[in-house]
């Protein structure tokens, strides 16, 4: 007989300072977020036995944890892009419910803005020419024309429109208004998306998410620690990961990301159906993301995500508010955003959400939440379900 699984729940959230932050190091807004996270959880440093990064310095995590001041037991470096963390709570989850740690903390911080700003860094084409990659560099896809390629596909495929992918941006920003902390808040309309200046076909700019400077930090905990925790916890329910490709001519079919996988098995482990998601908070570097995610999530059939975007359904008050806080079209996007995404899911849960926050029909604050991100050209996906008491 196989024994029960112990719950784990996030009782710490925290975004460091997000937009443009001139003068911080990465490392920094890492510990800012990580020090925030734990005084919102009411822990103390040496609580933390477990601790996953990704995306800075030679030895990830094991720089930043020294940096942080803390000596793990149990660590994670897995880096699959944008999905890094949702797949990394899936690790913390699995290792607490198994006993090889009590408390992880998962943080990330960049100044990706700030570092091309002041020169320090350049854009860059591609991810890089070694392994498979070699045989698609000479062509010059770069990432954005990978995800233009895809999004080219649906619309031929589907019927899916200009003014449909670009409602995922309008009401991304009309989501953003009502949050004071996100960096842009200024309304948009479908003709300002349409009209901007072509980045890859059939991206215009505000296709595309912003670049920010920021960090975020979650603290996952046993269950028999929740009553040591100054917030009430949200429950991990469900979570699932997938990978599909890396070389565009190995992806079966455009227009089906990872998350089809991955959202699947989340929503299996957790026990619950799409239909009674409260929120979504979905990685969307480019509006297609966000489209064809709620498909392969179960939120629509595939070839409907046009229409069900158009509706206005991705409002605060809309039958399925999404990237609550306005995204990384809009809120902010220092890079690899997945951890993004689970702060705001739990802020949500929490009744935490200020001015942005969402109420279900009757007046009551969200009971499930799905945050789901994407990595690379749609190449792995990964799916927390999120529930409160």
């Amino acid at each position: 007989m196989t024994e029960p699984r112990s719950k784990v729940a996030i009782t710490g959230i925290a975004l460091s300072d997000c937009g443009r932050v001139d003068e911080a190091t990465p490392y920094a807004l890492h510990a800012q977020a990580a020090r925030r996270a734990l005084a919102d959880a009411g822990l103390t440093p040496d609580v933390v036995d477990g601790f996953a990064s990704a995306g800075l310095g030679t030895l990830a995590p094991v720089e930043v944890a020294e940096y942080l001041g803390l000596k793990p037991r149990w660590v994670d470096s897995t880096s699959v892009g944008g999905s890094t963390w949702e797949v990394m709570a899936a690790h913390a989850a699995d290792a607490i419910a198994a006993g090889h740690a009590r408390a992880v903390l998962l943080v990330y911080g960049s100044t990706a803005r700030a570092d091309i700003k002041a020169k320090r860094r350049t854009s860059n084409l591609s991810f890089g020419a070694r392994g498979p990659l070699q045989f698609e560099v000479p062509y010059g896809h770069s990432l954005i024309a990978k995800y233009a390629m895809a999004a080219r596909r649906h619309m031929h495929e589907h019927g899916t429109t200009l003014e449909q992918l670009a409602q995922v941006a309008v009401q991304a920003r009309a989501n953003a208004a009502r949050n004071p902390d996100a960096m842009f808040r200024d309304p948009i309309t479908v003709d300002d998306v349409l009209d901007g200046p072509m980045i890859a076909d059939p991206f215009t700019k505000l296709h595309c998410c912003i670049r920010s400077d920021g960090g975020a930090a979650v603290l996952l905990v046993a269950e028999d620690l929740v009553r040591d925790c100054a917030k009430p916890p949200v429950w991990v329910l469900g979570a699932g990961e997938h990978v599909s490709h890396t070389t565009m001519s190995e992806w079966d079919d455009f227009t089906v990301s990872p998350a089809a996988v991955s959202g699947r098995l989340a929503f299996e482990r957790a026990g619950v159906r799409p239909d009674e998601i409260d929120i979504a908070e979905i990685y969307d570097a480019f509006t297609y993301m966000t489209l064809v995610t709620l498909e392969d999530l179960g939120f629509c059939a595939k070839g409907e995500g046009g229409a069900f975007v158009e509706k206005g359904r991705l409002r605060h008050d809309g039958e399925l508010p999404t990237n609550t806080d306005g995204g990384g079209l809009s809120a902010q996007h220092p890079g690899m955003r997945g951890l993004f995404l689970l702060v705001e899911a739990a802020r949500q849960l929490r009744g935490e959400a200020g001015g942005h926050q969402v109420r279900r029909a009757d007046g009551t604050l969200p009971r499930l939440a799905v945050a789901s991100g994407t990595g690379g050209w749609f190449c792995s996906a990964g799916t927390v379900v999120l529930g409160r008491d």
